[in-house]
């Protein structure tokens, strides 16, 4: 091929990228300001509202019959708080098809107002700063049967294999309401709970914290008592019930001994026994990564389920087949995600991010995901070695989409793309090369989990955390990573002995530095929107693989 019909088909070929670029910009900047019409109802559970804002949660009793053949729940909820600023209206939210029959405070009824799935409690008087009082839901109802758990939640009711029935509740998103009456926000967290569970006599209920008590009852039903002492997170609030058996061990951690309950059909107790001595191993791996275990005082839990698996706080639920990876399939792609049972370390993983430290609204739901995602990441580091946790995240980027922001609307209830798991895994082992140094990053994790122990954080406190801990500046990262769906692209282009570089496809201001090899040697360039250059004696660079950023030589050059 002539040289000059190269160029031709070179300049062409430029021409084309650059006005892909321009595009992608136009369209990347359509989608960072997008905003979805929302109605009241998305408002009203997903905000603030003033009739939530006024009053602090601090205590439940969640009273309950459940009644398998009628897919029927019944009971009540008394609900403790504490009066922040006078006010007469209190909100309380709970889902159709389920009803509150009635609302009583000091043995007096109240009355109330429905609109759509918001409760608007008038209180017998205005409350008084600093008074703590009770309130009791009375309700019942067929309440929602999930469809696809854990994605479209609700009431899985199914049977095992001895037609036993097989119950169990998921509701992340979907929201806690859709079975029980609660303050269904995420920003306030209950101080303790008490969740009394009524089942007929042959099965078992587990749900969180620990068991005080089983009461036998003269009608064929017995009621099962479970008390958490730690702030719990209303979606983490789960039953299970079953044909279950249990089995345990103790687990020496780094805040003394942790007990470890397991309960599972009877018929699979020999699998779990081998598949869940990954458990020890996975509370092992985060504990050195991100501190002790949160909830010591209400022990973990492992519980089969008729679904994949979920992260309800102390007792993670299970349904992953007793099969390494996910379903047996390695989502990495690497070989690596089929050294570990995906259900136990992921669900584990948010024991940290998502129960411990958890999101004040669902669009900062990456918070949970992307942190809990690169969990698996770690584990892999912790047992495997560094290499092979690299090649274990890196493998994960083929299921990014990159269509749309992973940070979601605010104040709607609304998360943002599913990217938030694997890109926000990405975005984490890419900071993890900018800090350098494995001991500084491993106290990052550690710290976040120390700082924001048992609290509800937004995004913007995460991300301010660990620039300060790492001692640079993330903002315009974070904003890229989150905030826009773009990777970014590191055009360079090397003539006459000098290298031409910059970033591109990338918001305003972008600086993120970059671990290259150049004339064989390790060095870091630091990229703007704007061309730098620098003398350079090779004829190509290569870029570090476990940053998530893409790259390309703007020369294009053909061989002939």
């Amino acid at each position: 091929m002539k040289k000059s019909l190269i160029k031709v088909i070179c300049m062409k070929e430029r021409l084309i990228i650059l006005l892909f670029i321009a595009l992608n910009q136009t369209y990347a900047q359509g989608i960072f300001d997008d905003k979805l019409p929302t109605s009241r109802q998305d408002t009203l559970r997903g905000s603030i509202t003033a009739e939530r804002a006024w009053w602090d949660l601090i205590y439940y009793h969640l009273d309950i019959k459940v009644e398998p053949d009628k897919k029927y729940i019944s009971g009540y909820n008394t609900v403790g708080y504490k009066v922040l600023e006078s006010n007469k209206v209190m909100q309380i939210d709970l889902q159709k098809p389920m009803n509150i029959t009635s609302i009583t405070s000091k043995n007096k009824e109240l009355k109330y107002t429905r609109e759509g799935n918001a409760y608007f409690i008038e209180l017998i008087k205005k409350q008084k700063k600093g008074d703590i009082n009770y309130i009791k839901i009375n309700y019942e109802g067929f309440p929602k049967e999930a469809i696809r758990a854990p994605w479209d939640g609700g009431l899985s009711w199914k049977k095992d294999q001895n037609d036993n029935h097989f119950i169990a509740t998921s509701c992340q998103g979907l929201g806690a309401s859709v079975w029980w009456p609660n303050k269904d926000h995420m920003y306030d967290e209950v101080d303790s709970m008490l969740i009394s569970v009524n089942i007929p006599k042959h099965l078992t209920n587990v749900s969180n914290g620990r068991l005080r008590k089983i009461t036998e009852l003269k009608d064929d039903t017995r009621t099962f008592e479970w008390f958490v002492s730690n702030p719990i997170n209303n979606y983490g609030v789960n039953i299970n019930i079953g044909d279950y058996v249990n089995f345990s061990e103790v687990y020496k951690g780094e805040k003394g001994d942790l007990d470890i309950d397991n309960y599972v059909l009877s018929y699979n107790i020999e699998k779990a026994k081998e598949q869940f001595k990954q458990v020890p191993m996975m509370i092992e791996a985060f504990e050195h990564w991100f501190g002790p275990y949160p909830f010591y005082e209400d022990s973990f839990k492992m519980v089969e389920v008729p679904y994949l698996g979920m992260e309800h706080q102390s007792s993670i639920t299970y349904g992953n087949k007793y099969e390494n990876g996910y379903l047996g399939r390695d989502l990495s792609g690497s070989g690596w995600g089929l050294k570990f049972d995906y259900i136990i370390i992921h669900e584990g993983g948010h024991e940290w991010f998502a129960n411990n430290i958890t999101y004040k609204d669902v669009a900062d739901m990456w918070v949970h995901e992307g942190f809990t995602c690169y969990s698996e990441n770690l584990y892999v580091d912790y047992f495997f070695g560094k290499e092979a946790s690299s090649e274990y995240v890196i493998g994960t980027r083929s299921g990014i989409s990159n269509k749309k922001p992973i940070i979601g609307q605010y104040d709607v209830n609304r998360e943002g793309s599913g990217d938030m798991y694997s890109k926000g895994a990405n975005l984490l082992h890419t900071i993890r090369q900018l800090t350098n140094n494995d001991e500084l990053w491993r106290q990052t994790l550690r710290g976040l989990n120390e700082e924001f122990y048992h609290a509800t954080v937004t995004t913007k406190e995460i991300e301010e955390y660990i620039s300060k801990s790492i001692g640079m500046d993330l903002s315009r990262v974070f904003d890229q990573y989150l905030r826009d769906y773009r990777i970014p692209m590191l055009e360079y282009e090397i003539d006459n002995g000098e290298l031409s570089y910059r970033w591109n496809n990338v918001i305003d201001d972008f600086d993120m530095p970059v671990d290259v090899k150049i004339d064989g040697k390790n060095r870091i360039l630091y990229p703007s929107t704007e061309f730098k250059k620098m003398k350079i004696k090779n004829l190509f660079i290569k870029i570090d693989k476990d940053y998530y950023v893409y790259s390309r030589d703007l020369k294009l050059v053909i061989d002939n």
